[in-house]
């Protein structure tokens, strides 16, 4: 939409309500406000979409500025700026006068600079004796020192809303990665459920996702995948607990030490001969029965989001940056180099990275990470682990956790933010009924 400066029939320029209202913020420009201008230009490019400016109208004020002698402006000092129609357009890099003309009366109604016109119209400064200006006519700077805080807080709000987008598409990005993967590794293992209708569930989802959708709609469709993500999460780890209990009962006639088949921290204090021996025939079969896909990152960090607090600038977004977050941890759980390098040969550096973030996770309730570590990888040496289990088993306290929370009327411990494991409707219900 074009703004003119309005004109009275004789062609004289009227005062409107954006000009009356920069001049009042002009006059209450504080005694003693100083500003360094490229600073202040610079938070108004951020904030022009707030502001109301145009790209060309900052070009214009970018020239203006630049008239200015001095790199501070002053609320005490002058601030009014003179040039002609050609001098600005040779330092807007020749724009035309008909556009010239459009976007300063931009400027003007967007309250970024006054109109201070000669009784003849002309631009001009009067100068006295000592060469000092006495009287200027052309275009008032004061708004820029006036509203200087006003456009920084202005430009916080726009980086701040660029930065809230940017964190829901990613989270939109890992959400729809894991679900895919999720529900390949359903069909894939011939986990119960109607996957087909799953899969048509996920695709309504996105498909109400337009080609440029704002930061509220993607957010609301994050947060319908995350309850899919959840309520998928929980159909597998149903089927590995089943898994579980139907080898156990399969070895009914052996005494199994662990009575949970989840959980992989049963042993965290014992020795690794201790572990050992509770690994039962049992408990190789049950890890046998496993999927045997890897495990999408996205759900590791939900089980283990303490790793992210080692990460470079706190995000993990690809296994290297996982990785290299395990590498961190590891000498700060005092793993030794040879025990981490057994642990990567026999499970695969990815496998080895994800025990490492349990325990870490956990690392308050083991004694010894690195003697942990080792009673595992001599368990993956034997086929009796598979960190499956330990990821579910931390998911499953999370979510508990979370659902207690919830029922006290108190925020869930796992707190806000990108990473927080949210709990659909429809699982919460699942969590409420009673196990065998």
């Amino acid at each position: 939409m074009q703004t003119h400066t309005p004109t009275t029939p004789f062609g004289r320029r009227t005062m409107s309500l954006g000009m009356m209202a920069s001049q009042a913020v002009a006059k209450a420009v504080p005694e003693g406000a100083q500003v360094q201008k490229w600073k202040v230009f610079q938070t108004i490019r951020e904030a022009r979409e707030l502001i109301g400016a145009t790209d060309r109208a900052l070009a214009i004020l970018n020239a203006l500025l630049s008239f200015h002698p001095e790199t501070e402006l002053t609320g005490d000092g002058e601030l009014i700026v003179w040039p002609s129609n050609e001098q600005l357009m040779a330092r807007a890099n020749g724009m035309p006068a008909t556009t010239l003309r459009r976007h300063l009366a931009v400027l003007v109604d967007c309250g970024l600079i006054i109109r201070r016109d000669s009784p003849n119209g002309k631009r001009f400064a009067r100068k006295g004796r000592g060469g000092q200006v006495e009287q200027a006519y052309g275009f008032d700077l004061s708004p820029i020192v006036a509203r200087a805080e006003e456009f920084k807080e202005l430009a916080d709000t726009v980086r701040a809303e660029k930065n809230a987008f940017r964190i829901a598409k990613e989270r939109l990005t890992l959400l729809r990665r894991d679900i895919v993967k999720l529900i390949e590794t359903g069909i894939e293992e011939n986990v119960p459920g109607n996957w087909g209708r799953v899969h048509q569930t996920y695709q309504a989802i996105v498909g109400r996702l337009p080609r440029s959708a704002p930061r509220q709609l993607i957010e609301d469709i994050c947060c319908d995948l995350h309850g899919l993500y959840t309520e998928i999460l929980e159909v597998l780890e149903s089927f590995v607990k089943t898994q579980n209990s139907d080898a156990n009962e399969s070895h009914s006639g052996r005494h199994i030490q662990n009575s949970n088949p989840d959980s992989i921290f049963e042993s965290e204090e014992g020795s690794g001969k201790e572990e050992e021996a509770g690994g039962s025939a049992a408990e190789t079969d049950n890890v046998r029965s496993l999927p045997k896909r890897e495990l999408p990152l996205g759900i590791v960090l939900d089980a283990c989001p303490n790793l992210r607090e080692l990460a470079q600038g706190g995000e993990i977004r690809h296994w290297r940056d996982f990785l290299a977050a395990a590498e961190l941890a590891r000498p700060m759980l005092a793993i030794s180099p040879s025990a981490w390098r057994d642990a990567c040969e026999v499970m695969g550096e990815q496998h080895a990275a994800i025990t490492l973030a349990a325990i870490y996770q956990r690392s308050d309730q083991i004694n010894s990470a690195g003697g942990y570590l080792r009673s595992l990888t001599d368990r993956a040496r034997d086929d009796k682990f598979s960190t499956w289990p330990m990821i579910m088993a931390l998911l499953r306290a999370k979510l508990d956790a979370d659902k207690s929370a919830v029922k006290a009327g108190h925020e869930p411990p796992s707190g806000g933010g990108e990473g927080r494991l949210e709990v659909s409707e429809a699982l919460l219900r699942s969590l409420n009924k009673p196990r065998s």
